[in-house]
């Protein structure tokens, strides 16, 4: 546990999802997995479509509207859309097909195992503060087991620009009426969640689970509050 800043008091904790509260990496390896297999089997056209085809029409919409990526469950099914409309089908036979990939989707992509000592630390302390969760994801705290820690969840898209925009930290402070100085946002990702959140002027704790040297990482833009390596670190600390 390192200090880098000292800590203000707290009337509330923000959280990233992914590979903060769980190693995100196998639900996503699974999802793409079972994404493609329902895309071939979904229609003939659509055999030999592969990760890297979804890619490049993802890459298109990019291209065309940048602010797209804000969004990553629409630039998905956008981008399934456009596939199947570029292999005939009419626009309603495409948005049908987008939904039933993205019903799909969404089943495969909150299959998460989550660590015991997340949900010790979340049960912790969701007793003394008010806990929320901020994604730029699309996984479901609900479908694996997370809903009943956060007071609600911010998604980006739907909530706001995805961090490290301001929108999400904003919109977290004014709904949990808190001064945003008042509130310790904890992520992995030291741009998104750690500069991201200083800017917003949220404080912050980064997790290091890799053991990264701070100080040599090309994407430590600020200093956090505090750096641990495990979650269950807060529950003492705070």
């Amino acid at each position: 546990m390192h200090f880098y800043r000292p800590l203000r008091p707290l009337a509330a904790l923000t959280f990233d999802l992914d590979d903060t509260l769980y190693d995100n990496r196998p639900a996503i390896r699974q999802t793409e997995q079972q994404s493609m297999a329902f895309l071939q089997n979904y229609h003939p056209r659509l055999s030999r479509f592969q990760s890297t085809d979804l890619h490049r029409l993802r890459q298109e919409l990019c291209e065309q509207e940048p602010e797209i990526y804000h969004d990553v469950t629409q630039w998905r099914w956008r981008a399934i859309h456009l596939a199947l409309s570029r292999e005939g089908l009419s626009d309603v036979e495409a948005t049908i097909g987008a939904d039933a990939a993205m019903q799909n989707f969404a089943l495969w992509r909150s299959r998460i195992e989550v660590p015991a000592a997340t949900h010790a630390t979340l049960r912790a302390l969701g007793e003394r503060y008010p806990l929320v969760a901020i994604t730029n994801g699309n996984a479901d705290p609900a479908l694996c087991g997370l809903g009943g820690y956060f007071q609600f969840v911010l998604r980006a898209g739907p909530d706001g620009r995805a961090k490290p925009y301001q929108d999400m930290y904003q919109l977290a402070s004014e709904r949990l009426g808190v001064a945003a100085r008042q509130i310790l946002h904890v992520g992995d990702d030291l741009t998104t969640d750690i500069a991201g959140a200083l800017r917003a002027g949220f404080q912050a704790c980064w997790i290091n689970e890799h053991q990264r040297d701070l100080m040599q990482s090309a994407d430590s833009r600020l200093l956090p509050h505090i750096e641990i390596s495990r979650l269950a670190s807060l529950a003492a600390l705070l």
